[in-house]
């Protein structure tokens, strides 16, 4: 199954057929491809199709007014950077090297459905990670022209050393070492800056600089001036970059206290008061520099992200005053743990964060776990009080495409997963198997979908969907819910591996026989209401669902014009066929149809020809921003009026806000829906003018 792409797709498509262009756009729909497209069969569109910037632009297997050739030489032409994917009809080697060395991506095979979404989807995600590079990029030179500016301000001495020599100084610099212009220290090395046996210390440290280990945040040694005379200093030593180059940038600071005193004042600058571990902003710090290591391969690494259980419980025992003691004490215990390379720091108020440095992750996850049977074991003393605490914690592995946020959010859910498990336990989050926890939670799904068939496990909620001319009656949609162990499941997360093992029909089948019950009390309670049902491809291809809904509805004595089935437009399309006969069959029942996110094509309304669906559901792209957009309300008009000339109705789903509302009154709409009237609940209490 291919994974959703969130962003809205701009897809330009180079296709003589309409049709065959309506099938293209509604395979990538269902492949959860938002998708907004422009059809092109003819050059002078083409530049007014390129202008729009698309993210990608598939070629038909034989447009007559335009080739690969053409389309390329425009883009070119235009600079846009969009991946041009060209349909085949079979593998032809010498064509397709042609169009490769033109500058042709990709090609996917018409009519292979499942390859047009993953070659579209793949090109996409790469062009969209393109971008996002370009505009890093631009970030980047636009943060070191600011660097270099704040630096040449600065008054603090800076300078830039690779490979142990000088590449760029400020005047603060230049003035602390005696010298009038740059010139006079460019490829100077730096250890000439340094007096006796502080160079063979520097010296060192460079040199595992140039084995790619990162430097130490400070050192402390005595610095030499150009006249001879030395001074005592500190030296901070950071990662950094000139044009793209790695470097080492270097603050000097002439030392005007005692080297004790400066370096107790830096002590408390980088660490928390209470526990003794790094603070949180300098804990983040340390994380970004490991993160670093681990993009360029350094993956034995893992943060443990550690809380204390049962927090409340022994605050309330010892106090806010026996808390700082009790913060104190587990850093204590925590930094007896340390080892040469691991990193410690209190986070927040009771979160402890640790680096395990240069370990395998078995290891990281058996150091975790003693660090916590330490904890558990002792026995802490607060004033006149001894009390014993467990902790938990979440273990986030390093992988080469980690970040600091993704870490710690990680770690941080592990934990309280740890915490929901009984506490007093490490839980690990494992990139490398996650893939096969999420396949573990599939086959797991499967047996509770089976399940909830046989013992009812699903539940319905209901939302209205109301008039706005006053039309009679009470109208609802109805939504689907799995009964989950922590509370209602959406159909996203369970229709993929129902859709794998086959259920879905069954599902259908469970929905529609409920909402026949309900159609039934409903009207033994003197209350018309008409109930819109969501049905599956799936369903409508069983040549024996009308026979069984024309059977439910005449058991349950219910007029069929209480159901309203509706299907989204990129299904429909791409199953024309047998909806066309469900259709049909839906008619002699006296049932409605709807079709779901209509206007997302490139020719809706041609596709009543075929499937002359009573009810629309304008597509909910047309209600964001909505109430700002003019252009946005102009189409809606357009599609509501042109609804209303060939007698069908339409709905806007998704209205969220007033300003939406406001809009939709004078859009010439028949009905309206959405969470600004009524989230979906289990009850059906709107009432309806």
């Amino acid at each position: 199954m291919v994974s959703k792409i969130d962003n809205i797709v701009r897809l330009v498509l180079v296709e003589d057929s309409v049709e065959e262009a309506e099938q293209i756009i509604s395979v990538l729909r269902n492949a959860g491809m938002a998708v907004r497209a422009t059809r092109i069969d003819d050059p002078s569109a083409l530049e007014a199709g390129l202008e729009s910037a698309p993210d990608v632009i598939l070629i038909g297997v034989r447009p007559k007014k335009l080739s690969a050739g053409v389309v390329l030489q425009l883009l070119k032409k235009t600079g846009r950077d969009a991946p041009v994917v060209q349909l085949i009809d079979q593998p032809q080697v010498e064509q397709m090297s042609k169009w490769t060395k033109d500058g042709v991506r990709n090609f996917a095979f018409r009519g292979a459905s499942e390859h047009i979404q993953l070659i579209v989807k793949r090109e996409v995600t790469d062009v969209f990670a393109r971008r996002n590079v370009r505009r890093f990029e631009s970030a980047l030179r636009d943060s070191e022209r600011r660097a270099e500016m704040l630096m040449e301000t600065s008054r603090e001495p800076i300078a830039y050393v690779h490979e142990g020599m000088h590449v760029r100084a400020n005047k603060a610099y230049l003035d602390m070492f005696q010298f009038e212009d740059f010139s006079e220290i460019e490829g100077m090395a730096i250890l000439d800056m340094i007096a006796g046996k502080d160079a063979d210390q520097l010296k060192s440290i460079l040199r595992h600089i140039s084995k790619g280990e990162k430097p130490p945040e400070r050192i402390n040694l005595k610095a030499q001036r150009s006249d001879g005379s030395t001074f005592d200093a500190t030296m901070d030593l950071s990662e950094a970059s000139i044009d793209g180059e790695g470097c080492t940038q270097i603050v000097f600071r002439q030392q005007t206290v005692a080297a004790e005193i400066a370096e107790e004042l830096e002590k408390y600058r980088r660490e928390d008061p209470l526990s003794g571990l790094l603070n949180r902003q300098t804990f983040a710090d340390e994380l970004q520099k490991s993160i670093a290591l681990a993009v360029g391969g350094k993956i034995d690494q893992a943060l443990a992200y550690i809380d204390i259980d049962e927090y409340k419980r022994h605050l309330d025992a010892v106090g806010i005053n026996g808390s700082d003691v009790l913060m104190g004490q587990i850093g204590t215990l925590i930094k007896q743990h340390l080892k040469p390379g691991d990193q410690a720091g209190r986070f927040a108020d009771h979160i402890f964060t640790v680096i395990w440095g240069g370990r395998s992750h078995d290891a990281s996850n058996k150091e975790t776990a003693a660090l916590l049977k330490v904890i558990d074991g002792h026995i802490f003393e607060v004033g006149s009080i001894s009390i014993s605490l467990a902790c938990s914690a979440g273990l986030c592995l390093f992988s080469e495409k980690s970040t600091s946020h993704d870490v710690l959010q990680r770690g941080a859910e592990a934990c309280r997963k740890a915490q929901a498990d009984g506490g007093n336990r490490v839980e690990v989050y494992d990139p490398a198997a996650r893939e096969k926890a999420i396949e573990a939670e599939a086959q797991q799904w499967v047996s509770v979908l089976k399940s909830a068939l046989t013992k009812d496990g699903f539940s319905l909620l209901y939302q209205p969907i109301v008039s706005l001319g006053g039309e009679p009656g009470e109208r609802y949609e109805v939504l689907l819910r799995l009964a989950g162990p922590k509370g209602m499941v959406m159909p996203n997360v369970f229709f993929p591996v129902a859709e794998r093992i086959g259920v879905l029909p069954h599902i259908d089948r469970w929905v529609i026989a409920r909402v026949i019950q309900t159609i039934a009390e409903r009207e033994r309670m003197g209350r018309q209401t008409t109930f819109f049902v969501k049905i599956m491809p799936e369903t409508v291809a069983d040549g024996s669902i009308l026979p069984w809904l024309a059977q439910q509805l005449k058991s349950a004595k219910v007029p069929g014009d209480r159901l309203v089935f509706e299907m989204p437009e990129s299904k429909v399309v791409t199953n024309l066929k047998p909806v066309r006969f469900f259709q049909k069959g839906l008619e002699q029942l006296r049932c409605g149809f709807a079709l779901e996110q209509f206007g997302s094509g490139l020719q809706s309304f041609q596709l009543l020809k075929h499937v002359p669906a009573n009810i629309l559901k304008i597509d909910r792209s047309y209600m964001l921003d909505l109430g700002k957009s003019a252009e946005l309300q102009h189409k809606l008009k357009e599609i509501a009026q042109q609804a209303h000339d060939l007698g069908k109705q339409t709905i806007c789903e998704f209205v969220e806000d007033s300003q939406t509302m406001a809009v939709l009154f004078g859009a010439g709409v028949s009905f309206v829906q959405g969470n600004f009237l009524q989230a979906p609940q289990p009850i059906m209490d709107y009432e309806f003018g």
